[in-house]
């Protein structure tokens, strides 16, 4: 850690458990090319600083690039993002879409303004990765997501099924990584708070009333009842994950 100058316990324990899943998980080679999608909240800021951070650390070179989609509810809330990158030495890419408008917009009468937006978002993120020629698209979800979405799939979809930490796309051509996704939402606050990292605030109405943010609240009020039961879940949950990406990829080994 000598390289990195003196870090805080919550950086500490955001930038070590996350390097391990990226060491145990090969998320990254030699040469790699990661576009970090920087939404502006405190997990893609936290992603980016991690790998900055885990560039210094790692005895291989791989590059690191900001790519923000602001979905157009308001066309300055990114001012802060390109100062930042300029002085971190960071590549980025920055522009404006009607993605939130048009998806709470009368446009839009068969899917959830959520849905749609989301959607959205990820065909130009991955048309950006091609046009980059980048290899990795670096998303910040973490243990919080893991454990809402996994819910979400088992309530309203009958899946049981949670998130990755690492997918192929298009036969292997885009690798999508979420190095953060065993850390839970609380250190991370901690550590970009100690980081100063510029958080903006997610101007979309339906931040708070969508299906993910209910399942966030009934969450909260079933693990407060217990103060072992929230280590239970989420220990879990991050543990049935691995193993089912541990499973994947051994049967791609057999094949």
């Amino acid at each position: 850690m000598s390289r990195l100058g003196k870090l805080t316990f919550a950086q500490k324990k955001c930038l070590g458990p996350a390097g391990l899943l990226m060491q145990r998980t090969g998320m990254i080679w030699p040469g790699a090319r990661v576009g970090v999608a920087v939404s502006g909240g405190v997990d893609s800021w936290v992603l980016l600083q991690v790998l900055l951070l885990r560039q210094r650390i790692v005895p291989f070179p791989f590059e690191v690039m900001a790519i923000h989609l602001n979905p157009g509810f308001d066309a300055t809330s990114h001012a802060p993002l390109a100062p930042w990158t300029a002085a971190h030495g960071v590549a980025l890419h920055a522009e404006t879409t009607d993605y939130g408008p048009m998806a709470h917009g009368p446009e839009n009468r068969k899917n959830s303004p959520c849905f749609l937006c989301a959607w959205h978002r990820r065909k130009r993120l991955f048309e950006l990765c091609k046009h980059y020629g980048l290899t990795h698209l670096a998303l910040g979800h973490n243990a919080d997501d893991l454990v809402q979405t996994f819910f979400m799939n088992l309530f309203r979809n009958g899946r049981v099924e949670g998130l990755s930490p690492k997918e192929e796309y298009f036969g292997g051509e885009l690798i999508l990584i979420r190095p953060l996704l065993l850390l839970e939402k609380p250190m991370i606050r901690r550590a970009a708070a100690q980081w100063k990292l510029h958080v903006w605030s997610n101007s979309c109405p339906s931040a708070t009333n969508s299906e993910r943010s209910r399942t966030e609240a009934w969450l909260r009020t079933v693990l407060s009842q217990d103060s072992a039961m929230h280590g239970s879940v989420y220990g879990a949950l991050k543990r049935w994950q691995l193993d089912v990406l541990h499973r994947s990829q051994l049967g791609e080994h057999l094949q």
